[in-house]
C-alpha cells in the first residue's frame, strides 16, 4: 500500500516533552513530504498555537492543512484560511458552565486570541502555557461568553474527570467529547472530531482511507488512529488505549514519528 497522508498529533506524540519537533523527526518529515505525502498536524490546540510548528515542518510550501480544536477546524496553510469550521452554540457553552459549575470543575474555552476562564488552576495553566495564548480571567463566564465558541475544555484532577466524563456523555449526549490529557476534558459540537475532519480533507484531496496513517496517544486521537488504513500509537500511549492500534512505535521522546515515516513511507 502507498501511503499518501500522514497525520499527526502534537503533544506527547509528535513532540517531545519540551515541546520540541525533534531533529529528527524534522528531517524525516521534511522527506516525506517531498515524496508527496501530506503531513497533517492534528491536535486539540487552538489554531494560533499550531501554526509555529507547521512553519517549522515547511507545511505551507508542501500546500498542507492544520485540523485544530480536536477536528472543529480545518485550515488550509497555502491560501491562510480555514476551510471548515463547526462551533459549540452560545448557548451550549453557558449550559456546558452551568454543568461544570455543578460538578465542581474548572472550565475554559477561546475567543480568536485568549483563553477565558473564571478561575485560575494548575491546569488552566498548563493550557496557558502549552497555547502561549494570552489567558483572561473573567469574573463572570456567561457574561464574557457573547457568541459560538469553538470548544471548552472541563480540567480537574484525572481520577474525578474521568468519573465526570461519563456523566457528561449520559446527560450531554448531543456532544462530542474526549479526553486529551488525563486533566483536560475536551468538549466539541455533535460530530465533530479528528476522524470526522481526516475524512472530509480526505475526500477533498481524493485520498483514501487506506492510504492514510494516523499517530496518537490519548483518547482524542482514538478515532482517527482507528479510522486510518494504519493506526498508529506511541509507547507512551494511555494505557488503557494500548490495544486499539495496528501497530505501536517508540515513543515521543525517542522520535517514534521518524519511525513511521522510515518504516512506512521511505520504502
Amino acid at each position: 500500500m502507498k501511503y499518501k497522508m500522514l497525520v499527526l498529533d502534537l503533544d506527547d506524540t509528535l513532540l517531545c516533552d519540551n515541546h520540541r519537533i525533534s531533529v529528527r523527526n524534522k528531517e524525516m518529515l521534511i522527506r516525506a513530504q517531498e515524496k508527496g505525502v501530506y503531513v497533517i498536524l492534528a491536535s486539540g490546540r487552538p489554531t494560533p498555537a499550531m501554526l509555529r510548528y507547521a512553519d517549522e515542518l515547511e507545511l505551507k510550501k508542501y500546500g498542507s492543512y492544520i485540523i485544530s480544536y480536536n477536528g472543529a477546524i480545518i485550515t488550509d496553510l497555502k491560501q491562510g484560511k480555514s476551510i471548515f469550521e463547526q462551533s459549540l452554540s452560545k448557548e451550549q457553552v453557558h449550559d456546558l458552565h452551568d454543568f461544570s459549575m455543578a460538578n465542581n470543575v474548572d472550565i475554559l474555552t477561546y475567543t480568536s486570541d485568549s483563553i477565558i476562564s473564571e478561575r485560575t488552576s494548575k491546569y488552566i495553566d498548563i493550557e496557558v502555557q502549552l497555547t502561549q495564548m494570552k489567558f483572561n480571567k473573567v469574573d463572570d463566564f456567561k457574561a464574557a461568553v457573547t457568541e459560538a465558541a469553538v470548544k471548552c475544555i472541563l480540567l480537574e484532577e484525572p481520577e474525578y474527570l474521568k468519573m465526570v466524563e461519563a456523566k457528561l456523555k449520559h446527560e450531554k449526549p448531543n456532544k462530542s467529547v474526549a479526553i486529551s490529557k488525563p486533566f483536560f476534558l475536551e468538549v466539541m459540537s455533535q460530530g465533530i472530531d479528528k476522524a470526522a475532519s481526516i475524512a472530509r480533507l480526505a475526500e477533498k484531496l481524493g485520498i483514501l482511507r487506506e492510504e492514510i496513517i494516523a499517530v496518537g496517544n490519548a483518547g482524542n486521537d482514538l478515532t482517527m488512529v482507528e479510522y486510518a488504513g494504519l493506526g498508529v500509537w506511541v509507547d507512551n500511549v494511555t494505557p488503557e488505549l494500548r490495544d486499539r492500534a495496528d501497530v505501536i512505535v517508540a515513543s515521543n521522546n525517542k522520535d517514534g514519528v521518524a519511525e513511521v515515516v522510515e518504516k512506512y513511507l521511505l520504502n
